[in-house]
């Protein structure tokens, strides 16, 4: 039998708890949802003593003001700087000053030992909304959880819709209140999200990575940018 049309019984997927991601929500599997804010920062080190002291009143606001669960996140990884040093190389190699090509080479030989000797990482921060199964019906919930049957308790549309009417006026509120600490905030986009578990789940790997072609990302197949299928 031809091995490319052997037909595919299970993946790593069916272990993973998401099951959709749609319009800017990841759906569980559970039925339960959420909807991810990415969310820049700010050097509190640098800034005087008044704007510390408005940043943290502005903090305090932000969390009085919240009638509903949010999850901080902060997710460490380790700095990837093969794209800086590639740009590095290609400017070296156009320079035409001995002196100057010599010196970016020593720059680039210290960036590179930095790196591997003291292990840089890189922090990134995202605020996560909840929408919990409770919130779709309480009978049908926790009846679908004690059973532990597989399968949405709801149909996907469905709810998509309530999770939509719940955490889209959550998620403009929370922007608001991050845009007065003078952060930029914004929902992770389909793509994003994507990006994001595939990063987490697969933290050797290239960071930008390509699906298998004409499948959406539901597919069993997923292949990596070297062209591997995980």
């Amino acid at each position: 039998m031809d091995p490319l049309k052997i037909p595919i019984r299970a993946s790593t997927q069916e272990h993973l708890e998401i099951e959709d991601i749609k319009d800017e929500i990841v759906i569980l599997k559970d039925g339960s949802c959420c909807l991810a804010l990415d969310i820049t920062t700010i050097n509190f080190g640098l800034l005087s003593e008044k704007e510390q002291d408005a940043a943290i009143y502005a903090y305090a606001a932000l969390l009085n003001s919240l009638t509903f669960s949010v999850q901080i996140v902060i997710r460490s990884k380790r700095k990837n700087i093969s794209s800086y040093l590639a740009r590095l190389d290609e400017q070296i190699a156009k320079q035409t000053n001995k002196l100057l090509k010599e010196q970016m080479e020593k720059y680039r030989q210290f960036i590179q030992e930095i790196v591997k000797k003291n292990n840089v990482l890189d922090k990134e921060f995202f605020a996560i909304i909840p929408f919990s199964t409770l919130e779709l019906g309480v009978v049908k919930a926790l009846g679908s959880a004690l059973k532990k049957r597989k399968g949405l308790p709801y149909p996907k549309d469905y709810i998509l819709q309530r999770a939509k009417i719940n955490l889209y006026p959550k998620k403009d509120q929370v922007i608001r209140q991050f845009n007065r600490l003078g952060l930029r905030t914004h929902a992770l986009s389909n793509i994003e999200l994507v990006r994001l578990f595939y990063n987490i789940y697969n933290p050797e790997s290239a960071e930008i990575q390509t699906l298998a072609s004409g499948l959406g990302y539901g597919a069993p197949m997923v292949k990596s940018e070297n062209g591997e299928i995980k």
